[in-house]
Formats: C-alpha cells, sequence, structure tokens
C-alpha cells in the first residue's frame, strides 16, 4: 500500500478517547468580537447516498450496519447531521454551482454538466479570502461552464428530439486488487494527501484563520471501457479490502415498479442509462455492495483530514463540513447514477462539527447546498448578501429554535431541486416540505407530477398525485410562487436548441460522423438515418 493506509483502529481510538477535541473553547463562529474566527475545512465528495429508507441509512440511524463509515459517524457523535439535506440540482456541475453561489440552478442558469457558473464567479471562499481567511483547494471543483464530455452535452441538448438510445454502459461491478489493496481511487487519495501535507505544515503555521476545500470523485462510479470508449462511468469498482467492511446480508434489494406502470420520465432515465434489461438479485445486490465499498474508502479519506487536524492542534479551532453534490441511486427504481429526484440521487448527507456546533443533533428540517454560502459568511462574520436563495445554517447548528428569525426573515419550511440535463427528457422541479416530496415536469401539464408521502412510502413506490388533487394544487402554488417553472422549462428547450445547432454548424461535414460516435454510438449505428432524421424534425420544429 502506497503513501499510509487510512487512520487504523488503534488511531480513530485515540480520536474518540480525547473526546470533542474543542470542549472548554467554544469560540461562536459568527458572534461579533471577542473570540477568533475559526477555521473552516469543507469536504465534499460526489455521489454518496444518504437516503431515509432500506439499507442507505449510511450517515444517519444507529441501526445500520451496511456498511462501517467510523469517521462519518465520529462527526455525528460530535457534531450535527442534517437529517433531511438536498441538492439542489441531482448532477454534478449545477449542484456544485449552486453550493459554490448560493443560488437556486434557475437562477445562474446551470442547465447541464457543460454549463456551470461563468469561470470569474464569485464565490463564498473568494469573500473569505477578501475578508482576511487563508484559502486553499484540492481536488474536484467543477461548478464553472465548460466541462464534462462532449457525449454528456449533446445528449442534454437533444433530449426533446423524439428518439430513445443508451447512453450508458450496463452497470456492473469490478473487483481488484487484494486483501492489502487500499488505495482504490488513485487520484482521490494523491489529494486527501495534498491537503493532509497541506494541514501539516501550512496551516498549523497560519496566523489567520483558513479555509481548506477538498472535492473527492469518491463514490461516483468508473468509466466502462468494456462498452467502448464513448460510454461513461458505469462501472463501481473496489478492493477486497473496502469490500470486507460491507455486510451482504444487510443489503436491501429494492422494488421495482414493471416498465409498463413506470413514470414516463423514469423509464425515459431507466433506458438510456442501460437498466431496462434483465438484471439478477445478485447482480443489484453486488452493484450495491461494491457501491457501498466505494463510500467505505470515501469515509476513510474524510478521516485522514480529520485525524491531521487532530494531529496538529487544530481541531479544537476548526469547523469540519462534510457533504456531497448529489447522491447515488445504486439500482434503485430500475437506475444508477442521479438525474432523479428520488432520495436516492436527491438526498445529500450533511454533517457538521467544530467549536460551537452542537453535539449529538440531529437537524430535521429540510435544507439543501445553497445553505453552504450564506454559512460561510456566517461562520467567517461577513454579511451575507440578501439575495441568496440559502440561509445560514449556523441558528440550527448551535441547536436555536428553528423558527429564530434571521436578518432576512424565518428559514422556508421547503426546499427545492430542479434538474435540466441529461438522461431525462424532461425539465424537472422537485419542492420537498413536511412529509411531502412534489415533483413536476416541463410545462405543469404535458406531463403528470408526482407526489409522494416520504412518511407512509419512504421507498417512493405509490405516487398519489391523482387520488390528492388538493395537495397537488397546494404544493404546485408554493412551487410556482418559488419559480416560474413553465417559463423556464421554455427557456431550457431554446437554450438546447441554439446550443445543438451551433455545435452542428461548427462540424460542418464532419457532423454525421461525429454524433454517431458519441456514447450512444452502439444503437445509433445500427439506424442511423432514422436519429439525423429524428434531429432534423425537432430543429424544424418552431419554437
Amino acid at each position: 500500500m502506497r503513501g499510509g493506509g487510512p487512520l487504523g483502529r488503534a488511531g480513530l481510538a485515540l480520536l474518540l478517547m480525547a473526546a470533542a477535541p474543542w470542549a472548554g473553547a467554544r469560540p461562536r463562529p459568527a458572534a461579533p468580537g471577542g473570540q477568533p474566527r475559526p477555521s473552516v475545512v469543507l469536504v465534499a465528495c460526489d455521489s454518496l447516498v444518504s437516503t431515509r429508507g432500506g439499507d442507505g441509512r449510511l450517515t444517519f440511524y444507529p441501526g445500520n450496519q451496511t456498511v462501517d463509515l467510523p469517521f462519518i459517524n465520529f462527526m455525528k457523535r460530535y457534531g450535527t447531521v442534517f437529517l433531511n439535506a438536498y441538492t439542489n440540482s441531482p448532477i454534478c456541475c449545477p449542484s456544485r454551482a449552486a453550493m459554490w453561489s448560493g443560488l437556486f440552478t434557475h437562477l445562474t442558469e446551470s442547465w447541464n454538466n457543460f454549463k456551470g457558473l461563468d469561470p470569474g464567479y464569485v464565490t463564498w471562499m473568494d469573500l473569505m479570502e477578501k475578508h482576511g481567511y487563508h484559502t486553499q483547494k484540492y481536488g474536484k471543483l467543477d461548478y464553472t461552464s465548460g466541462h464534462h464530455s462532449l457525449s454528456n452535452r449533446v445528449e442534454a441538448w437533444t433530449r426533446d428530439v423524439d428518439f430513445l438510445l443508451r447512453q450508458e454502459g450496463r452497470p456492473m461491478v469490478n473487483l481488484t486488487g487484494d486483501r492489502k489493496h487500499v488505495r482504490v481511487m488513485e487520484a482521490d487519495w494523491r489529494n486527501t494527501d495534498k491537503a493532509v501535507n497541506w494541514i501539516k505544515e501550512e496551516a498549523v503555521n497560519l496566523t489567520q484563520p483558513f479555509v481548506l476545500y477538498l472535492g473527492l470523485n469518491l463514490p461516483h462510479p468508473y468509466p466502462s471501457p468494456y462498452a467502448g470508449e464513448n460510454f461513461g462511468s458505469s462501472t463501481f469498482l473496489t478492493s477486497p479490502y473496502w469490500l470486507e467492511k460491507v455486510t451482504y446480508e444487510a443489503i436491501k434489494i429494492p422494488k421495482w415498479s414493471s416498465l409498463s406502470e413506470m413514470h414516463p420520465v423514469d423509464y425515459y432515465s431507466s433506458y438510456t442509462k442501460n437498466c431496462t434489461g434483465e438484471f439478477t438479485k445478485q447482480e443489484v445486490r453486488n452493484i450495491r455492495a461494491f457501491y457501498y465499498a466505494m463510500c467505505a474508502e470515501t469515509d476513510a479519506m474524510l478521516g485522514e483530514i480529520i485525524s491531521a487536524l487532530r494531529d496538529t492542534g487544530l481541531l479544537k479551532k476548526t469547523i469540519v463540513i462534510f457533504t456531497a453534490d448529489h447522491g447515488e441511486l445504486a439500482m434503485e427504481h430500475r437506475q444508477f447514477y442521479k438525474m432523479s429526484m428520488y432520495e436516492g440521487s436527491s438526498h445529500v448527507p450533511l454533517l457538521v462539527m467544530g467549536p460551537g456546533i452542537k453535539e449529538q443533533q440531529q437537524v430535521p428540517n429540510v435544507v439543501s447546498l445553497v445553505d453552504i454560502y450564506p454559512t460561510m459568511l456566517d461562520i467567517a462574520r461577513i454579511p451575507v448578501p440578501q439575495n441568496l436563495s440559502g440561509y445560514s445554517l449556523i441558528p440550527l447548528l448551535r441547536g436555536k429554535a428553528e423558527n429564530e428569525v434571521s436578518p432576512r426573515g424565518p428559514r422556508p419550511s421547503w426546499v427545492l431541486s430542479e434538474f435540466h440535463g441529461c438522461n431525462v427528457n424532461s425539465s424537472m422541479y422537485m419542492l420537498r416540505t413536511g412529509k411531502w416530496k412534489y415533483i413536476a415536469y416541463s410545462d405543469g401539464h404535458s406531463v403528470l407530477p408526482q407526489l409522494f408521502d416520504l412518511t407512509a412510502d419512504p421507498d417512493e413506490l405509490t405516487n398519489v398525485a391523482i387520488k390528492l388533487p388538493v395537495i397537488v394544487h397546494s404544493l404546485d402554488k408554493i412551487l410556482r410562487s418559488i419559480v416560474n417553472y413553465p417559463k423556464v422549462s421554455s427557456s431550457v428547450q431554446e437554450y438546447n436548441k441554439r446550443q445543438f445547432i451551433s455545435w452542428k454548424q461548427s462540424l460542418g461535414l464532419n457532423y454525421s460522423n461525429v454524433i454517431a460516435n458519441l456514447r450512444w454510438h452502439q444503437d445509433w449505428l445500427k439506424e442511423r438515418k432514422k436519429y439525423e432524421n429524428a434531429i432534423d424534425r425537432w430543429l424544424s420544429l418552431s419554437k
């Protein structure tokens, strides 16, 4: 094993014996004057599930025995966990754009993985640096425009075209190495090492507070070369070292609706993700087991950061935040990946510990990633702009009454998530409030909505929208007061067509060959003229 392994049980025991490392001092993070401002470390991973139901309770409930996550549990013991935290858009770039801007997706027009924030956008980290914090970033950022594959953006632009093509390799597992193979995701470990070294060699000598960001790719699935060079990331890869930390017997096989009973948008998603074929229970169990093993490796990287802070004496004056950009369905609802408003995709972990943060607290309030921006400013005692979509988490983190009024008024009792990218053939909008999850599509009438009672139906298997029209009307009214979603959906459709036309024109005579060999090539090449004609019909339609 190169570069040393994750903190072992002896190291974890030392951390636990030390109890709360900030006990006694307790500076108040956002209180005026007096105590020095705390430093902040944000560890953001990619695709960590934290659903309410089944075996996905990875970050919340003590009864979960699916996989050992000692450092997430350490943060729960000495900090606060948010039980109902959500992404504002369940895909990498738009979600991160919301987290770094504090604004909802439709306000920044971060429509897909190619369209995020402008490169010069002023983030919370920029403001913290301006106000005296030393800043450092390592690993995956992915909140600005211009990234991800060509396939990814073309699939998003053409989602209104009347065709159905598989855009991913079939999800599968791959076991690598032996029981001593710890560092499976080498790039993440290199970035973790950089962050650890920076803490030990640089941060420890700073006279000013710092903010450190570490972005991890795990537990995002790996590329699938078996399906051809242009396919996406559908391989769940781990080693025996991590797989042995998963309890197979505890893994729940999710229930699926029949293909004919699926919501039309779900069917499109399942088909484009190459999940409509037959899967044995063992295949599904393996995919979930390997995914959980990847979560365990992620947890170990978090542990390296916590340990470095402890070893240098910095933990007592540092607030640590752990979250993810979105979840991972791992074969729930006959899908993998994200791009869905189901809990496995839209629900995210959010744990915070440090000076001034209430310990062993579970917060039931709905919160979302846009809350990170005002929270960071609040910690740094920087005035929070009034135009943000998010609200500071500091009152909740201190255990204050949930109706405590901020300068902007009380925190809303809802969160908003929206999605406009690939693998879904309609813009969709999720309002989560109380026990309800309401999902509206497109213009609000051409695609039927979904309504789930998460108390009675945590696995979201029964859409009760038709049975409860009064509830649907009430929630739709709230949603429309937040965002004029039919207008936004129309804007996205126009954007997609403009972008595609511009791209097509840039290719000239190469267009037919290039579009045929994107991720959908295995299907496209069977009937290439049929699919080109479908695009031509779409382009000829008036706006």
